[in-house]
């Protein structure tokens, strides 16, 4: 259960917003499923076996590619683009840059893309010629070993595949933005990273460092990091606004409470379509599991601007002290390639 409660003591008032879209309660399977797009553009109802040749294995973020000749109907031979996760996700599901090479022989299993005509497909699974089997990620395993404390490397994969997001509804202007949406607009294309609290969420390794007045949260995502004022100070008037926003923070006993402000507009503020504004605010509360295995973070978010009502989640981030955290380096021409016509 999210102990909405606690957390919404600390939070702002939200002011009262024009009735518009409900949206109510969503899950992991309806955010974003990848790093820069939505799964909506592929078929995820059906699996696609397709038998071929590697052409290439194109390792870059924010999504691998898995290039394979295959065989049509009619005997001609087709060049299917297949998407895969980021590097660092399909790194820990035991793929690596020379894991394909040129004339391979491979089955793969993919969702096709709902585009007519398009042979392009999100990759879930291919088998070698030896029989070896490579996933879109590694499989998540529940964390054996206790932390001393928040800082030190999380993974939030398995808490990913489970996470809570308690969705109200959207004012008159987040509902126009969500039905004017166009993927090719998209900041990410342009290798903008999501901002907090979508940052959170998502299934990749973060990292907690404690330096004196100061906290550094740090995701693979993006390569993002935000640093977080432990000295008392409040957010400063006509702050700069940034993509993360301006983060001070406390202690509530051995939670780490953290307050953000002064994000920069962003189109896809809130998931995919929906901006947020200059008015948005983000509580998150980080807490050490009893046996010492587990963070839970837990967000509210409002922004009166896009949001009727503040909106709250939760996810759960294991303990990986031999973690390595891995760049991310985003190509622009990788981040559109899904947009292009």
């Amino acid at each position: 259960m999210i102990r909405r409660a606690k957390i919404m003591q600390t939070q702002r008032a939200s002011a009262p917003g024009c009735c518009a879209l409900a949206l109510g309660v969503a899950a992991a399977s309806s955010l974003p499923a990848s790093a820069h797009h939505s799964a909506a553009v592929y078929d995820m109802e059906t699996i696609l076996t397709l038998r071929g040749t590697v052409s290439q294995l194109e390792w870059k973020n924010p999504h691998v590619y898995v290039f394979v000749d295959v065989a049509d109907e009619s005997g001609q031979t087709v060049r299917w683009a297949l998407e895969g996760e980021s590097t660092a996700l399909m790194a820990r599901g035991g793929w690596s840059p020379t894991a394909l090479t040129p004339g391979d022989r491979v089955s793969v299993r993919v969702n096709r893309s709902r585009k007519p005509g398009r042979y392009e497909a999100r990759l879930t699974a291919l088998i070698t010629a030896d029989g070896t089997v490579l996933r879109r990620r590694a499989a998540s395993i529940a964390p054996a070993v206790a932390a001393d404390g928040l800082a030190g490397v999380w993974d939030a994969l398995r808490g990913y595949e489970a996470f809570e997001f308690n969705r109200g509804g959207v004012t008159e202007r987040g509902a126009a933005a969500l039905g004017t949406f166009d993927e090719r607009s998209s900041p990410v294309q342009n290798c903008l990273a999501f901002p907090a609290p979508i940052v959170t969420f998502l299934p990749y390794r973060n990292e907690i460092e404690l330096a004196g007045d100061r906290i550094y949260l740090r995701s693979e995502y993006f390569s993002v990091e935000r640093v977080v004022y432990m000295d008392g100070r409040g957010h400063p008037d006509n702050g700069e606004r940034t993509d993360q926003g301006h983060s001070i923070g406390y202690w509530d006993g051995d939670v780490l409470v953290v307050d953000t402000a002064l994000f920069s507009d962003h189109a896809l503020g809130h998931f995919r379509g929906l901006p947020s504004g200059a008015q948005k605010h983000l509580i998150e509360r980080f807490e050490l599991s009893e046996n010492r295995t587990k963070i839970t973070v837990e967000f509210v978010v409002e922004d009166p601007e896009y949001l009727l009502e503040p909106w709250a989640g939760q996810i759960v981030w294991d303990y990986a002290p031999d973690g390595e955290m891995l760049p991310f380096v985003c190509d622009p021409e990788v981040a559109r390639r899904f947009a292009e016509e």
